[in-house]
């Protein structure tokens, strides 16, 4: 399908124009008897040829009449030059849009033309400047960048054409081809990185909105979908340099044969899809001590994906146990988490023992205080004897 539909010019019409584009909208394809067609200019096709031809005297279509069929590509006002050629007010990058894409991503966002609505919102900067539109516009960039991600195996020339398509041959008032690499490089960069930002939190918010609504393979604990963050470690080329960046882990000397990447994992219990990943260093060095390694994870987590700690979320996590600061951080983006505790930490009872057998204790560390619900449980085999478990 095209990229873009036949779009309404943003100015009033009159009720004649309204039925005409209505009956337009639901057709989508115009017949117009070939006698008809002749040139508005006084003499063939103007001075630059650059003029749209005109049914003059259009009249009822007879059986065996030779007709052309003509799919519309955009609905503007029209300009008329003085030799009587007509051209197409307006830019090209007005009518452009994603087709079924774009119609995708007013729906998930719930805003219909969000893209216009986030172009709005711009400032240019770099090479372009002020809000001459010249070969793009902020929406047809951001239009543009969106559609290198469906079609990736062409160019920057090959996205241009496949979004702009027939909008190219209609004779606009101002001279238009398709702009250059070179061009969509730097209008590519001219909007800066927070309208896609923008966009990509709209529509990750609104893909799993529609997960709680129809997944009903959904792993829940009450109404809460659960989730896990959970470390795994890699391992990185052995040299000096990654030893002093990442560290290793397992041995208190920095001995493992190799240094190691730690990595911290967002994830879905029902798909095991991955919601967010954050890597840092594994084990000392750099002036940071192996417990703190692990430990700024869990902030890191926060800052870059604070999208996915929503109220509806149980939160799973190991005996890895990040500390009472970093629970409150966790816990005041209205995220709910159950955590394993290790042996050795402290937890003060504050009340007598609740009907399901678990009890309300009290967490401190770091100056703070946090009262929990603690469930006790008594595994069967001693440790370090369940299969697959190393604890």
């Amino acid at each position: 399908m095209s990229f873009y539909p036949v779009t309404p010019p943003e100015v009033t019409s009159d009720c004649a124009e309204d039925a005409a584009l209505g009956l337009l909208g639901q057709v989508g394809v115009v017949a117009v008897r070939a006698g008809d067609l002749a040139s508005p200019a006084r003499r063939g096709l103007g001075g630059d040829s650059r003029t749209a031809l005109t049914a003059a005297g259009a009249g009822r279509i007879r059986a065996g009449d030779l007709v052309v069929w003509l799919k519309p590509v955009a609905v503007t006002r029209a300009v008329v030059r003085r030799d009587g050629r007509v051209q197409a007010a307006g830019h090209p990058a007005d009518p452009v849009r994603l087709g079924g894409a774009g119609c995708r991503l007013d729906e998930l966002m719930g805003t219909p033309g969000v893209i216009d609505e986030v172009a709005r919102r711009v400032t240019l900067s770099g090479q372009v400047k002020g809000t001459a539109r010249r070969a793009m516009s902020p929406a047809l960039a951001i239009r543009f960048t969106v559609l290198m991600t469906l079609m990736p195996d062409a160019d920057y020339t090959g996205v241009l054409e496949a979004l702009l398509g027939d909008l190219v041959l209609v004779p606009w008032q101002r001279p238009y081809r398709v702009p250059a690499a070179a061009a969509a490089c730097t209008w590519r960069e001219a909007p800066g990185p927070a309208p896609l930002e923008r966009l990509r939190v709209g529509l990750l918010a609104g893909i799993d909105g529609e997960h709680r609504e129809h997944d009903w393979r959904a792993v829940t604990v009450g109404d809460l979908e659960a989730g896990s963050i959970d470390g795994s470690l890699i391992r990185v080329p052995d040299s000096p340099a990654n030893r002093t960046a990442f560290g290793s882990a397992g041995t208190a000397d920095d001995s493992s044969p190799y240094p190691q990447l730690q990595e911290l994992r967002i994830s879905a219990a029902s798909t095991r899809g991955t919601f967010g990943v954050v890597t840092g260093p594994a084990g000392a060095g750099c002036g940071r001590d192996k417990g703190e390694a692990g430990q700024v994870l869990p902030d890191k987590a926060l800052k870059d994906h604070w999208q996915v700690f929503t109220p509806w979320r149980l939160w799973v996590m190991d005996r890895n146990f990040p500390g009472a600061a970093r629970i409150k951080a966790m816990l005041a983006t209205g995220t709910r988490v159950l955590i394993r505790v290790r042996d050795g930490i402290t937890l003060r009872r504050a009340g007598d023992f609740l009907p399901d057998g678990s009890y309300l204790a009290e967490i401190s560390g770091g100056g703070l205080t946090l009262t929990a619900r603690v469930i006790e449980y008594a595994s069967p085999w001693p440790a370090g004897t369940l299969p697959g478990c190393s604890a």
